[in-house]
């Protein structure tokens, strides 16, 4: 069984996980129940959060958008990085999208991985972050299939925030560490993320 985070709390990979090489970023959400009368089912509609990973140098900037993993770039240039498929709604138990990732292939000049989850046309739909239950990112070790660490949402203020930075890995020496952030934010796509970070 992996750590449980809390927000803002970091962990070390090689100390958690030695000889850590390959690890799945998994993340999963449900969409929460309406609460209301028997017609409010009727007019639910599917939620589609898109997870990205963006790849930033030691100033904590993305330097061309070939440095972002998402649903349109599925792998990095690299081959570091490699998203798995979008998920659009998000039905189904466990992780919905799966990121894998392959530490030593990284690039030098990449010191942070961002795993960042926005809301598919979100404003169009008046959807947002307060309207997603059970938001999750997790790690695992791809050499035992164990664990490493979760972090999942909790508590409210998530009211109109459309785009959420879940987690960091940061290299930090000859180590990674994973912080878990739950840092919410109002975007329309994930162009507007990339802003926050150019």
């Amino acid at each position: 069984m992996g750590i449980n985070l809390q927000k803002g709390q970091r962990i070390s990979l090689k100390k958690e996980a030695p000889k850590l090489e390959q690890l799945m970023c998994g993340l999963g959400w449900d969409v929460a129940k309406k609460k209301g009368g028997f017609l409010s089912g009727l007019f639910t509609t599917d939620f589609d959060l898109d997870a990205s990973v963006l790849c930033l140098n030691q100033d904590g900037k993305i330097k061309s958008n070939s440095e972002i993993v998402f649903f349109g770039n599925l792998r990095h240039y690299s081959d570091a990085i490699n998203h798995m498929g979008d998920n659009l709604t998000g039905a189904g138990d466990g992780d919905d999208e799966q990121i894998l990732v392959k530490l030593p292939l990284i690039p030098q000049n990449i010191h942070k991985l961002v795993f960042v989850v926005n809301i598919y046309n979100a404003l169009e739909r008046s959807q947002d972050f307060s309207q997603v239950e059970n938001a999750f990112v997790r790690l695992v070790n791809l050499s035992n299939n164990q664990e490493i660490a979760r972090y999942t949402l909790s508590g409210n203020g998530y009211q109109g925030k459309t785009g959420m930075i879940m987690a960091e890995i940061a290299r930090v020496g000859d180590d990674w560490e994973m912080m878990a952030k739950g840092e919410g934010f109002q975007v329309k796509s994930l162009g507007d993320v990339m802003k926050l970070y150019s």
